[in-house]
């Protein structure tokens, strides 16, 4: 395809001639400093241009995207280096995004954009009906903004669109952590978002992330079915997500925990437009204490449920984040009942299953019970994963019966 083009006119960057081009041709999506040429020129290639990469051999690989200010200083927008980056490429791309939401689920509350899980690396975006809220954690998204908003309209038909810049990438990418509203206005009051038969409260410019958290759609479901009839303990559980879900599908009691009181706040107003708030109590402090005080209290629930922010956000990280993860089940197991279930989850990016299902087995272990497996889930059909990048399978959920 490439030899039949004109390549556009703009910067090259050339890969070293070990570095592995097969790699790029097979779909990796990322490429770093040491594997190219980073001479004068590309070096002051300016956050966010759009370039050729090409092969030792000076042959056309891809159109990237530079930040030579990065570890990653090329990512890959398209394996065909003709390729102009324009709105209409943008366009495109998240048509092809949007067919795959629209085919998944019945209303507009999803991931719309799951970075390079959907061809468009270091870009996420979450939308909330007509409001989408967008996080350019990359430098080349938050040099398109403008076009990229313009396409977002355009496919989609939203009339608000939000740019959050509390990603922890952009500090990698050299990026401000400043917000904005790109179009539109932004929500005076949170958002409804109906999940599972539960209601959560969705703050999109005052909440977490994005002001919800879409990946764990499908494991609130598996958790809630086990629920029935039982009562349940939800810890880190921001505005209520697996509580939430387990009165819907019909839980006896529900406790969140979480260090956040306007999180908690969000929680039970979603309970109480579900009718549940008889059934749902909350308690704000730091998690490992409130597991510690709760097992001293000789509490115990049927369904126990943790799911703490990212641990091991990245390798450096990785053994104190294990240890972590060990001790949320150390903890966490005792106050499970004779034969309940324990649900342990994982955001971290460095920490794969088998690291991160050790850690748990080993907290169970010394915690003095003994489990079973029964089932392992990751983030639903919005969060897409790219094969050859296993960083964007990040969500891990351990479900097992003590």
């Amino acid at each position: 395809m490439t030899d039949s083009k004109t390549i556009p006119d703009r910067p090259v960057l050339r890969l070293k001639p070990k570095a592995n081009a097969r790699a790029i041709r097979r779909g990796a999506p990322w490429v770093f400093d040491n594997e190219l040429v980073m001479d004068r020129r590309s070096k002051a290639l300016a956050p966010g241009s759009i370039a050729t990469l090409e092969d030792g051999e000076r042959k056309p690989l891809a159109t990237v995207a530079v930040n030579p200010g990065s570890r990653i200083v090329a990512r890959v927008l398209d394996r065909d280096a003709t390729v102009v980056v324009d709105r209409h490429w943008l366009a495109a791309r998240l048509r092809k995004a949007l067919s795959l939401r629209e085919a998944a689920y019945d209303a507009p509350f999803y991931r719309l954009v799951h970075a390079e899980g959907d061809g468009l690396p270091g870009l996420v975006i979450d939308r909330f009906g007509d409001t989408c809220v967008m996080q350019p954690n990359a430098a080349w998204a938050e040099a398109h903004l403008e076009i990229l908003t313009d396409a977002l309209v355009e496919v989609t038909g939203v009339t608000n669109v939000l740019k959050n810049a509390a990603g922890r990438g952009r500090t990698l990418e050299g990026l401000d952590d400043v917000d904005a509203v790109l179009r539109g206005a932004a929500p005076e009051a949170p958002v409804p978002v109906e999940m599972n038969g539960a209601t959560y409260m969705a703050d999109l410019t005052g909440g977490q992330k994005t002001g919800l958290f879409y990946d764990q759609r499908e494991n609130h479901g598996f958790a809630a079915r086990l629920a029935r009839g039982h009562s349940v303990l939800d810890v880190f559980s921001h505005v209520g997500g697996f509580a939430l879900a387990a009165l819907a599908g019909g839980a006896n009691s529900a406790l969140a925990v979480d260090g956040s009181a306007p999180a908690l706040t969000l929680a039970a107003e979603g309970a109480r437009r579900m009718g549940a708030s008889d059934r749902f109590s909350t308690r704000q402090g730091d998690a490992f204490d409130t597991l510690e005080a709760l097992a001293g209290e000789d509490t115990r629930f049927d369904l126990v449920i943790c799911d703490p922010p990212a641990f091991a956000p990245n390798k450096a990280a990785l053994e104190k984040g294990l240890r972590a993860y060990e001790r949320v089940a150390r903890l966490a197991a005792p106050l499970v009942a004779e034969d309940g279930y324990l649900v342990l989850c994982s955001c971290s990016h460095a920490a794969d299953l088998n690291a991160f299902t050790g850690a748990c087995l080993r907290g169970i272990g010394r915690s003095g019970r003994r489990a079973q497996l029964l089932h392992t889930g990751f983030a639903g059909p919005d969060h897409p994963l790219l094969p050859q990048l296993a960083e964007s399978g990040y969500l891990k959920a351990l479900v097992f019966r003590l």
